[in-house]
């Protein structure tokens, strides 16, 4: 799973290792890369926090995407467990009969309010889930696609993380916020 950052604690590595790395090329700008760094990591930092307490805050641990699955380290990092039609990024672009009978079960066994999906990945596995089981369908970024129209609107890694804080909020709730 190359996504490694969608955990925000992967990505505060990813961003002392690149600073180490612009530093050593361009050591005349080092005290600027530094304190980038130093506010970049402390924004992560953040971040990082808003989703412990979402998940500290709820009772459910569980998340389920009716689409592929780049979210090991995230789920890991916050100790969630997930279902999902495909692991990791499958080519794979239908799921069989059973696995999406075992979705829909799971959804509504475990109550769970949201069926998630990637960005501009296609909605038609999460909807038919939620069509069968009455939730509804969200997007979680995993933070390697834009529209154009995100980008011109100065869409980020840490603006796609923080609807993704709203969107796991909303995930892990009960069904009664």
């Amino acid at each position: 799973d190359e996504h490694v950052w969608t955990s925000p604690q992967n990505a505060i590595s990813i961003v002392d290792n690149i600073t180490e790395m612009l530093c050593r090329a361009d050591s005349g700008n080092a005290d600027a890369y530094r304190r980038d760094e130093e506010v970049y990591t402390k924004k992560l930092e953040n971040l990082d926090s808003e989703f412990r307490k979402v998940v500290e805050e709820s009772d459910r641990e569980t998340i389920l995407f009716g689409d592929r699955f780049p979210f090991r380290y995230f789920a890991d990092e916050y100790g969630l467990k997930y279902y999902a039609a495909f692991p990791g990024c499958a080519s794979d672009t239908e799921p069989s009969a059973a696995t999406m009978a075992y979705l829909i079960n799971r959804v509504k066994e475990e109550n769970i309010p949201v069926v998630l999906k990637m960005e501009l990945s296609s909605d038609n596995i999460a909807k038919a889930i939620a069509e069968a089981t009455g939730t509804k369908v969200k997007v979680f970024y995993s933070c390697h696609n834009l529209t154009a129209e995100q980008f011109q609107n100065g869409e980020t890694y840490l603006s796609l993380m923080e609807k993704n804080v709203e969107t796991l909020r909303e995930a892990l709730s009960d069904g009664t916020d």
